[in-house]
């Protein structure tokens, strides 16, 4: 079904043309027009399907011109809010709207300011429930409230924050849930605050025969270097590479870019600040490869992501088809591509207890071993923000997440060490010449 057959108002109609859609998702299709009618929704639908539409669009057709909280949108992740927002912007650019998204790690006041005009309001559970015990938002005029990727937000612990913030939103209203699956949690706030909600379950977008899948068996101290290899051979436009932890995540991202790969790490140990400059580079095309934890990455829509790498396999088959769910979407082709150390194989198990996954293991190749920074402890990380530069840097583990690696305990105590092309350890180089490999996010 085409947009312009949605009885959608002229000006939303024409700025989704200029986005650039035509043909509505399965989840676009049967959310809409039911919203329309101002049903309450569970709908379940995988990462890649076009949520942000499906209840965007019809959110924008319901505003009045009222300044005043309309609507409510809560997601998990502050990255997530950034990114509902901006596309509720572009759904809205011949509207006269006012969005804000609400979240913490930055300033409350400008936020409790622009609350006082916002018809729309993006927010993460905790911040909200923030500005509720101040008193500082008002929602006795909500019409609509929309729970994005519910089940992640359960999962990360904001299942009271969630019902404490529909206490206190009016009891006539529309309330649509959207999850990628259905738990007792979902259905409990269902049974508790939704009026006789209509189920709508559809599959994920990504084009399974467009997207091929593969895992490479390796030793646990040889990962750092396949993956580089891996990188340089495949040349990505844009890729993501998953690891466990957040000291995973900063230490893979700190190695490739020592090795020449355009690379930096998100996660929700880093400012707001600095993860959203890397988000909006990595959506630029600035930055070739996103290094990141499942939860940094959650819920993210990023457009023209050819390869996703699994450093460290996740422990389910359902967040390993969210991770793979980010490449292969609207007829582009995508690679995902598995490191299994031994440590992984009971992790690699549950998630091939899906049968519908087809992962090829591929012969190893020929690879150069690298040399490669390993810290004794996490340090403090160097910071970005706005126009200033804190000093720190956060390393980590690589492989299994074992302690092994760092040669003697004599040589362990001077912190960095170094592996060269036969795998021993040597001492790192003087402070003034490691001042090259710190980037421009970490100073």
């Amino acid at each position: 079904m085409r947009f312009d057959e949605l009885n959608l108002k002229p000006d939303i109609v024409k700025a989704i043309n200029e986005i650039g859609f035509q043909e509505a998702t399965a989840i676009q299709e049967k959310t809409i027009p039911r919203m329309q009618q101002g049903m309450d929704l569970i709908a379940q639908s995988e990462t890649g399907s076009g949520k942000t539409a499906a209840f965007g669009l019809p959110v924008l057709e319901h505003l009045t011109e009222e300044r005043c909280i309309q609507c409510l949108i809560l997601v998990p992740t502050r990255e997530l809010a950034e990114q509902v927002t901006l596309e509720m912007r572009r759904f809205s650019k011949h509207m006269k709207v006012s969005i804000l998204s609400v979240y913490g790690g930055v300033a409350i006041n400008p936020q409790i300011e622009r609350l006082n005009h916002a018809q729309i309001v993006i927010a993460t559970p905790g911040r909200l429930t923030d500005h509720i015990n101040r008193r500082t938002i008002n929602l006795r005029n909500l019409k609509c409230l929309v729970l994005d990727e519910a089940d992640k937000m359960f999962e990360m612990g904001f299942v009271e924050d969630v019902r404490m913030i529909m206490e206190h939103c009016p009891r006539e209203r529309q309330t649509v849930m959207f999850s990628a699956t259905i738990s007792s949690e979902i259905r409990d706030i269902a049974n508790h605050y939704m009026h006789h909600p209509e189920f709508i379950k559809v599959g994920s977008y990504v084009d399974k025969g467009l997207l091929s899948q593969h895992y490479y068996q390796v030793d646990a101290h040889d990962k750092l270097s396949l993956l580089a290899h891996l990188i340089k051979q495949e040349n990505p436009e844009l890729s993501i590479v998953f690891c466990a932890t957040r000291t995973r995540a900063d230490s893979v991202a700190k190695n490739l870019q020592k090795n020449g790969i355009n690379a930096y790490a998100i996660h929700g140990g880093h400012s707001q600040n600095r993860r959203n400059a890397i988000m909006k580079d990595f959506h630029s095309k600035s930055i070739q490869v996103l290094v990141a934890t499942d939860v940094a990455a959650r819920g993210l829509d990023i457009k023209d992501v050819t390869h996703i790498f699994n450093y460290d396999i996740p422990k389910t088959s359902k967040e390993y088809i969210h991770r793979i769910g980010r490449t292969a979407r609207a007829g582009e082709s995508g690679k995902a591509i598995s490191l299994l150390a031994e440590a992984d194989h009971e992790n690699f198990r549950r998630v091939l207890e899906d049968r519908s996954l087809d992962i090829k293991r591929e012969d190893l190749p020929e690879f150069p071993r690298l040399a490669f920074i390993m810290p004794r402890r996490e340090q403090s990380q160097r910071r970005y923000s706005r126009g200033t530069h804190n000093r720190s840097y956060s390393g980590g583990g690589y492989g299994t997440g074992s302690r092994g690696g760092y040669g003697q305990r004599e040589q362990r105590r001077s912190g960095y060490h170094q592996r060269d092309a036969q795998g021993h350890s040597r001492g790192y180089p003087p402070r003034q010449q490691r001042s090259s490999n710190y980037s421009r996010y970490s100073r």
